[in-house]
């Protein structure tokens, strides 16, 4: 179970490392959105909120995944 956890976060982590690498580029499109937040630097703070809230999530899993591992092994050395 583990290594499944773990593969699968090094998966996203390899995917977000890529979304990361092709946001570098310039985005050339303009809007009053896209100008305020490029222009007050809030696009930062947005990014680092998504990536505390998926942290979050992915954590969550990795935790209820092994709760739930640790009952299924109790199951099966104590069946009623």
């Amino acid at each position: 179970m583990i290594n499944k956890a773990f593969s699968f976060c090094l998966t996203l982590a390899l995917l977000f490392i890529t979304v990361l690498a092709n946001a570098q580029q310039q985005n050339t499109e303009k809007g009053p959105v896209n100008e305020f937040f490029r222009s007050n630097d809030k696009i930062y703070v947005i990014v680092g909120v998504l990536v505390i809230i998926f942290l979050g999530i992915v954590l969550f899993l990795i935790r209820l995944d092994r709760k739930i591992g640790k009952l299924e092994e109790r199951e099966k050395n104590n069946p009623l």
